[in-house]
């Protein structure tokens, strides 16, 4: 009888990590600043600019940090209101608040995509607008420009969950001024900890390096190859001792484990899909599970999957992830699960909790689950067929026509 697969176990780090971290380990070169050029983290900044298609990447120790040092690098004056998504990690309204902002949270629909009409009543009164792309599901980012740019206010994108994702044929954290990038436990790519900021701007990438930690002269080492305008440069003169230093550097040792991981991104990214799809479709055979569609520009690379139970009260939603368990599929409820940082009613830390009928609504009945790229097909087939039984299971079996 065919078995579930390992569904807790994130890809294997290539094995041509292994060889760099053994060097690190050996010259005990650990600290970024340390190398006189070229440093692991240094040569990490430059491919993930090139994979993304952006002027300057910056490498941290969190994707946190990464939305924490945009909000900074924005100059943004103290109590800057800055809307975000109902439907967001608990990191996010956090980093907000470390950089001296208040969030303010707008309604997402059923389709965990943001609400249009709410985030456009909300706008007026905002200073910035940071744009998570929670669980790699992408918002209406054309209409969201149209909106932010009309009244200039900066974007900032949390693109967490979506390295790799596309809209209208753009890379997702290159449509606002900053994109942010996890590298964190189950992300496309896994250092464990870690993050990433992309921008073209250098005035918002100086501030940021120096915020990062770049005391005294380290700055240099982020200069550009073939930047001949000196923008960069005289940025970062700007600067020099003028900011905090937060400290929030990456080391050598995660950027070595990620720098052999980015090219398999686009391997990564199609089995991903092909994954999500597939299941998607079997998941369509329930009339108790519904996952909702994508936004017409967007070209996912999706490494998990969410979806929204049907017709179940609070009662039966909880005895079929219970089922699910049973099956061997783990499942969060996210607005069932207790305490779930998902769940903005939990973010007792806001100076402002907000009333958002529609997020509650999907977040109660809004399922999330495993779904590695390294899985077969026939892994995908078994995970399916665990998750319509469990519905079925607490429903009942479905009744022919007629009868």
């Amino acid at each position: 009888m065919a078995t579930l697969p390992n569904m807790h176990d994130a890809e294997p780090i290539p094995e041509e990590a292994r060889a760099e971290i053994d060097r690190l380990l050996q010259s005990g070169d650990l600290f970024r600043y340390t190398a006189p050029e070229d440093a692991p983290v240094t040569l990490l900044e430059r491919e993930f600019a090139e994979l993304l298609g952006s002027r300057y990447a910056l490498a941290v120790s969190s994707c946190s940090a990464a939305l924490f040092l945009s909000l900074k690098a924005l100059d943004l004056p103290r109590d800057a209101r800055v809307l975000i998504p109902g439907f967001t990690f608990a990191a996010v309204p956090s980093a907000v608040i470390h950089a001296d902002c208040v969030p303010v949270l707008c309604e997402v629909g059923m389709n965990y995509r943001i609400d249009m009409a709410d985030f456009e009543a909300k706008l007026d009164g905002v200073q910035a607008v940071l744009i998570s792309h929670m669980r790699g599901h992408t918002s209406d980012m054309d209409a969201i420009m149209a909106l932010c740019d009309a009244r200039g206010l900066p974007v900032i994108e949390d693109a967490a969950h979506s390295l790799g994702t596309r809209w209208a044929g753009r890379n997702i954290g290159t449509i606002g001024r900053i994109g942010c990038f996890s590298f964190q436990s189950y992300k496309l790519v896994n250092a464990g900890e870690g993050g990433v900021l992309i921008t073209d701007d250098p005035e918002i990438v100086a501030r940021a390096v120096i915020l990062s930690g770049a005391y005294e002269h380290t700055w240099k080492k982020h200069t550009q190859r073939g930047d001949n305008t000196g923008a960069l440069e005289a940025a970062f003169a700007r600067w020099q001792n003028k900011l905090p230093l937060y400290n929030l550097r990456m080391s050598n040792l995660s950027a070595a484990i990620i720098r052999p991981q980015l090219p398999h991104v686009a391997r990564r990214v199609r089995d991903g899909l092909r994954n999500h799809d597939f299941v998607a479709a079997r998941l369509a055979e329930s009339p108790w599970i519904d996952v909702p569609a994508k936004l017409p520009p967007e070209q996912r690379a999706p490494d998990s999957l969410q979806f929204n139970l049907v017709g179940m009260d609070r009662t039966e939603m909880a005895a079929f992830a219970d089922a699910a368990a049973a099956g061997g599929v783990k499942v969060q409820i996210f607005g069932l699960s207790t305490d779930n940082a998902r769940a903005y009613w939990n973010w007792e830390f806001l100076p402002e909790m907000p009333d958002l009928p529609a997020t509650r609504a999907m977040l109660e009945c809004a399922c999330d689950t495993r779904l590695p790229a390294r899985l077969t097909l026939e892994d995908c087939a078994l995970l399916a067929d665990v998750l319509v039984q469990a519905a079925e299971d607490v429903m009942g079996p479905l009744r022919a026509y007629g009868t």
